[in-house]
């Protein structure tokens, strides 16, 4: 593959990918790499010296044990954070305190808070700073093993531990080179500052896109809802004016048979000797009187059913998977 690479045969907007498969080992060239992968970023300058830090640094200073790092790599660290804050904010990002103070605990080594944050395009990325140990294989020194002979209970250690390295960790938005960067042999943490801005800048670009694509989908969802919404009080206006025919035949039929049982029950009042009986249906007979006037007029003079304001439980047998209450589906 680095052959390959070397070899200048590669569209310079093209790559290869290599993986293993059921089949063996296959190798793909992969079109439209990211611009930003092909931009000739300038490396960030890191001060020699601390002379005026940044107010989130000046404060992450203040405390007993910024980072929890060894002397001799914590100045160096803070003169890194220092360049990149900088070269952010000019950016126009903004860097702020991180909640974790000195080394996190082992078990939390690698998902403690962070040690400083910067927010881009309103996408907070934060900071946690590690110091990395290199184990070597403990020699034993004449004076230890002397000391081991005259001390059973002496222990000579396996490994010797070196903490020389820094490493990043970046937690927030969504990555794009890396989430983590360390100190290697042949590019200290140095050179990389510029990917490491370039990656801050990447994740806020990606968290505006996703908000400006969440607002469009937001909005076209708003406009299907407001269709079908509409499609359905026009369902419903039409049922409702197809019923309007039945429910006046319904209301002649029932001031049809209505008319012949009061004109029935008031020749038999008339029948009826004077007493509590004949009051009683009396009081009845003008009930339906009333009654039966309201039916005579809706039934001698049908309309058209006059244009209704739907409720949602109206609507929702209309508009499918859609909420008749906002722009929710189910």
């Amino acid at each position: 593959m680095n052959t390959v690479h070397k070899s200048d045969k590669i569209p310079r907007r093209k790559e290869l990918y290599a993986h293993r498969t059921h089949r063996g080992y296959e190798i793909k060239l992969v079109v439209d790499i990211p611009a930003w992968r092909l931009a000739e970023l300038t490396p960030l300058p890191v001060p020699a010296r601390l002379t005026k830090p940044h107010p989130s640094l000046a404060a992450l200073q203040q405390r007993p044990q910024p980072m929890g790092l060894t002397k001799s790599i914590q100045g160096r660290a803070l003169r890194i954070i220092q360049a990149l804050i900088i070269a952010t904010e000019s950016q126009g990002h903004k860097a702020a305190l991180g909640t974790t103070q000195g080394a996190p605990p082992p078990q939390r080594r690698r998902s403690a808070p962070p040690h400083f944050t910067i927010t881009t395009q309103g996408e907070s990325v934060g900071f946690l700073v590690l110091q990395e140990q290199d184990r070597s294989e403990h020699i034993p020194t004449d004076k230890e093993l002397a000391d081991a002979k005259k001390h059973s209970r002496m222990r000579i250690a396996h490994f010797d531990y070196r903490s020389n390295r820094l490493r990043f960790i970046l937690r927030g938005g969504s990555p794009h080179r890396a989430s983590e960067w360390a100190d290697i042999p042949d590019r200290p943490m140095e050179d990389q500052l510029a990917d490491i801005a370039q990656e801050v800048d990447l994740r806020g670009k990606a968290a505006e896109h996703k908000r400006l694509a969440d607002q469009q989908a937001r909005k076209a969802q708003q406009r299907r809802w407001e269709t079908a919404t509409e499609e359905a009080r026009t369902t419903y206006a039409y049922r409702l004016s197809r019923q309007a025919p039945r429910r006046a035949s319904n209301a002649w039929h029932q001031t049809k048979r209505l008319t012949e049982y009061v004109t029935a029950v008031r020749d038999h009042t008339t029948s009826l000797p004077p007493g509590q009986e004949r009051t009683e249906i009396e009081a009845w007979l003008a009930f339906a009187d009333a009654r039966l006037q309201h039916l005579t007029e809706s039934a001698a003079a049908p309309k058209l059913p006059s244009p209704l304001k739907p409720s949602g439980d109206d609507l929702k047998p209309f508009l499918g998977h859609w909420s008749p209450y906002g722009p929710r589906s189910y």
